[in-house]
């Protein structure tokens, strides 16, 4: 096949076209996914032929094999996990990113690329409330900004021990302790597992009634080992009640003992763009790091994390490499000296965009009308007959429970009662365990959410709850 540049406008137009009915249908059609595993692999799972396909004929067989096959998160009545949409300029900009198709990891590699990232990476910390002298990087998601930041943490926490993780490893180094609330989020599993230090480092404390860590607890748990490495985890908004730690009288605690204070907010850091919420981050810029998505609460797309370091030396000195080979800019910012990864697109374009589109105001407003919309839905939806709502919405999250009609078995009614909302296709839901119970999660947290989404959905739970008396 010879390559054609003409080919382009052909296949490109017909993922325009589709991109187009897939965006403007979501509000008619099934938030579920309709084709099930086995139709899917029937349609999809084609021999690999020795002749290639017209790039026009490959995207739209793609459209016709997977359809039924998408779920609808890039609409307003996906409530499930914690899933924001794209905004129509962050979109179009993810889109650009893929047709300039830079390896951004340099300045060299990357001009305007490298700043946009550079200043979107300013307006986050302005926007966010975090130190302006604080160091980012644009990650996949807040999985590798956790990792991120917390292989900065231990490269400060051992050196001082005298010791260079970088140049000597972690064996024979003095062993590292992670004190976290028992409510933590297992993206922190993972990037401790892949920096080496494993689970067993983490110390789990419990949280009180409003899922805050206590410093009390926090205070004994220091103590138990005064003087050892230690990094100290909070949490901006929990998975299950976007529950906020008490940053103000947490993180003067652990530095008094020398610990690395890491703030996990990959959704409720947000709220620091609101007027409204961002007293509950009051303290938080006191932290050494912080993480964050992109794709959650600002709306764009998949995947887009940050990372941010208030010590940008032991930022650097994780992430950091030189070759001969590169190009590094004697002004511009390299990203390859505090990202993770070598190879990498131009994440912080749609970012960039993102927030011209918005302003302040307009992430502000964006926050706001996600925790209305939630409280709105949770509240509304534990008052109807049959239902009980667990936990009122502080932000964007709520749990609501539903009590089995026969007496049985509450938390398999409550997967019941998802899996029929789900069914109708009128809004998706999630489930969760939180104190022992079963629980259906509401979250909030797309841009195209509106007050009939809203309604919706409470009428679709009222509609299974009915059905199952």
């Amino acid at each position: 096949m010879t390559p054609s540049v003409s080919g382009f406008r052909p296949t490109l137009q017909i993922a325009l076209a589709e991109t187009l009915r897939h965006l403007e249908s979501l509000h008619d059609t099934p938030v579920a996914a309709e084709a099930d595993l086995a139709t899917l692999r029937q349609r999809l799972a084609k021999p690999l032929a020795d002749e290639g396909v017209p790039s026009e004929q490959v995207v739209a067989d793609l459209v016709r094999d997977s359809g039924g096959g998408h779920l609808g998160c890039a609409g307003g009545r996906f409530f499930g996990w914690v899933v924001g949409g794209s905004l129509p300029a962050a979109l179009a900009a993810d889109w650009l990113t893929s047709a300039w198709d830079e390896n951004c990891t340099l300045f060299a590699s990357g001009p305007a690329t490298a700043v946009m990232e550079e200043v979107a990476g300013e307006w986050l910390k302005e926007i966010l409330g975090l130190p302006p002298s604080a160091s980012f990087a644009f990650v996949t998601g807040c999985q590798m900004a956790h990792t991120t930041c917390l292989a900065a943490a231990r490269h400060a926490v051992l050196a001082d021990h005298a010791w260079d993780v970088e140049d000597r490893g972690l064996c024979g180094s003095p062993a590292i302790r992670v004190l976290s609330s028992d409510q933590r989020h297992g993206t922190i599993e993972r990037s401790l597992r892949l920096l080496g230090l494993g689970r067993k480092c983490v110390v789990d404390l419990p949280v009180d009634e409003e899922g805050r860590l206590p410093a009390s607890s926090l205070r004994q748990a220091l103590e138990a080992a005064r003087g050892a490495p230690t990094i100290v985890l909070l949490q901006a908004g929990d998975l299950n009640i976007g529950a906020y730690d008490s940053f103000e009288s947490l993180i003067p605690l652990a530095h008094e003992h020398r610990a690395w204070v890491h703030v996990d907010g990959a959704f409720g850091l947000w709220a620091a763009a609101s007027p409204r919420y961002r007293h509950l981050l009051r303290g938080v810029e006191l932290a050494d790091s912080w993480a964050t998505d992109g794709h959650k609460w600002l709306n764009v797309p998949y995947d887009c994390g940050y990372a941010f370091v208030a010590n940008p030396e032991a930022h650097r000195a994780a992430m950091s490499h030189r070759a001969p080979y590169l190009t590094h800019a004697a002004d511009g910012r390299d990203a390859i000296d505090w990202t993770p990864e070598w190879s990498r697109r131009g994440r912080g374009v749609a970012t960039y965009a993102a927030l011209r589109q918005l302003g302040r105001a307009g992430v502000a407003q964006l926050i706001e009308r996600c925790c209305g919309h939630a409280r709105r839905m949770a509240t509304a939806m534990g008052a109807l007959p049959g239902a009980e709502l667990l936990w009122e919405p502080a932000i964007n999250q709520g749990l609501v429970r539903f009590r089995d009609p026969h007496g049985v078995d509450d938390d398999a009614w409550t997967e019941r009662v998802i899996a029929g909302v789900v069914a109708s296709g009128e809004a998706y839901f999630g489930a969760t365990t939180w104190r022992g119970k079963r629980a259906m999660r509401v979250s909030v947290c797309n841009w195209r959410t509106t007050d009939e989404d809203v309604e919706r959905a409470i009428v679709a739970v009222s509609g299974v709850l009915r059905a199952g008396e």
